[in-house]
């Protein structure tokens, strides 16, 4: 039966397109030999019944009972990479491979390689299924709500080994380009089977490549060759706009720059995009101006939680640079009276934006939402961040995607939420004390019973997240923020 299943193995990764089937008996020799094995039966030459995945799960199991792979995760994993790396061409076809569809249509060369990177599971699509997934509707729209259960959790040996493991710089960071190949070791994520597309963008190399653990359809990570920390410059704008114009059915955005305000990784400067229309996309502009310098641009505030300025133009060259004004003038923009401070007494800078892209039939858009990482005696962990009576929910960064209206939210959520449910039931519980003020408002407001508890458990969760984008947003959606939007739109847009 593991005859069959090298030979299936074998066939799938003759059909990838790295090898020919001159090399059948030697992949097969190989897989033997990395599991453990030293006899190849009869095995029929066929198109499994099996997923990739199921493959390399029999082939691992016949491994681990041949001594051939640790226990630990990251052994199992780093053994795993290298067996998929058999279904992944060398990164020079995987490149011309990408170049002959995207002649045709740049959707072809995408789905090329989005099929390639879950079909040898450099895309963890059985992890990202367990994540809890629920629409929220709220007054800006349906807002999308994850609890994110896709990243295994690490066992005692890992963290024991990881904490024990020599330090090494080598690669500097999971987005450099040296990831590609690399074997892992126990702090440090397996990558035999990654691959990375290159791109020009005006003259400077980057890679395009996806997201394991991917938040969204089609979620990619589009990265500098060199690794340098994350900078809005007016680069940034026109590498946006160049990116969504090679890949039009894609929006990319990039992160802050700065802490609090910005993503999870600020050391390596990269974008993120895919194939996927989040909530803001959908937000009308509720309030529209004109600039004084891009009579060709249109320009408008958006119905969104956040502080959110759209520009749209046919010429992505005026685009950017309407942009890159605006950019520049908030950089050094304050209003005391709001508690908007550009810089510290000291100099540190406070304001920068997060910026995503999009191509349309009409042209180009971009979105600017506008971020102050300023904290406070009363907000320590940020003015315009997750206030304390909703970080019994979110307490992390908003980020580029919950900016757009889908909410990342912490695995330990999945089973706190059922002691909510069950508290909210009367039933016994070990309900979290931080979750008890928020439950109590649940209780009161609603009647509740076991058939729509979890239900109204979604709808609160939703809420609290729309608050959460609130508290990031810089004017508020009242009198006083909106009045002072406007002065703010004011310094670079026509009367």
């Amino acid at each position: 039966m593991i005859s069959q299943t090298i030979a299936d193995f074998t066939t799938l990764a003759i059909a990838s397109g790295g090898w020919m089937e001159m090399d059948r008996v030697y992949l097969q020799n190989r897989i033997l030999g990395m599991i453990g094995q030293t006899k190849f039966e009869t095995a029929e030459i066929r198109q499994s019944p099996k997923t990739s995945t199921q493959l390399m799960d029999e082939l691992v199991e016949v491994a681990k009972n041949n001594h051939m792979v640790g226990e630990s995760l990251s052994e199992q994993e780093i053994f795993e990479a290298q067996l998929m790396d058999f279904l992944t061409p060398p990164p020079s076809v995987v490149n011309a491979f990408f170049a002959q569809f995207y002649a045709k249509d740049p959707r072809n060369a995408t789905d090329y390689f989005f099929k390639l990177c879950k079909n040898n599971d450099y895309i963890k699509t059985r992890a990202i299924a367990k994540n809890i997934v629920f629409p929220a509707e709220t007054e800006y729209g349906t807002l999308e709500i994850t609890i994110n259960l896709s990243k295994p959790e690490k066992d005692p040996k890992q963290i024991a080994q990881e904490k024990n493991a020599e330090e090494v710089d080598y690669p500097k960071c999971q987005l450099c380009m040296e990831n590609e190949g690399y074997k892992g070791r126990n702090n440090f994520p397996a990558r035999t089977n990654h691959r990375i597309i290159r791109m020009n963008l005006d003259g400077e190399s980057w890679g395009f490549q996806y997201s394991p653990y991917a938040y969204y359809n089609e979620h990619c990570i589009i990265l500098s060759e060199e690794h340098r920390p994350m900078e809005i410059t007016k680069k940034t704008f026109d590498r946006l706009l160049k990116i969504v114009e090679v890949l039009p059915h894609y929006f990319v955005g990039s992160n802050a720059d700065l802490p609090i305000v910005g993503g999870s990784i600020l050391s390596h400067d990269h974008y993120q995009g895919g194939r996927h229309t989040f909530a803001m996309e959908k937000a009308p502009i509720e309030q529209s101006f004109s600039l004084k310098k891009y009579p060709n641009v249109t320009a408008g505030i958006v119905k969104w939680p956040m502080s959110v300025i759209r520009l749209q133009a046919k010429n992505k060259e005026e685009l950017a640079r309407a942009a890159h004004e605006i950019f520049a003038r908030w950089s050094v923009y304050s209003d005391e009276e709001l508690e908007i401070s550009a810089y510290s007494q000291d100099g540190t800078p406070h304001h920068t934006v997060t910026s995503i892209a999009r191509k349309k039939e009409e042209g180009f858009e971009l979105d600017l939402v506008l971020r102050d990482n300023n904290v406070s005696k009363k907000h320590p962990d940020g003015i315009f961040h997750p206030h304390k009576d909703v970080q019994h929910i979110k307490k992390e960064n908003i980020g580029l995607i919950e900016v757009m209206g889908l909410a990342i939210l912490p695995p330990r959520l999945e089973s706190e939420l059922k002691e909510v449910a069950n508290y909210l039931l009367e039933k016994e519980n070990e309900m979290a004390a931080y979750h008890k003020s928020w439950a109590d408002q649940i209780k009161t407001s609603n009647s509740i019973t076991k058939e729509n508890v979890n239900t109204i458990i979604e709808k609160e969760v939703g809420k609290v997240f729309a608050r959460v984008l609130e508290d990031a947003g810089v004017y508020k959606r009242d009198a006083q923020g909106q009045a002072g939007f406007e002065r703010f739109v004011t310094t670079f847009a026509d009367n």
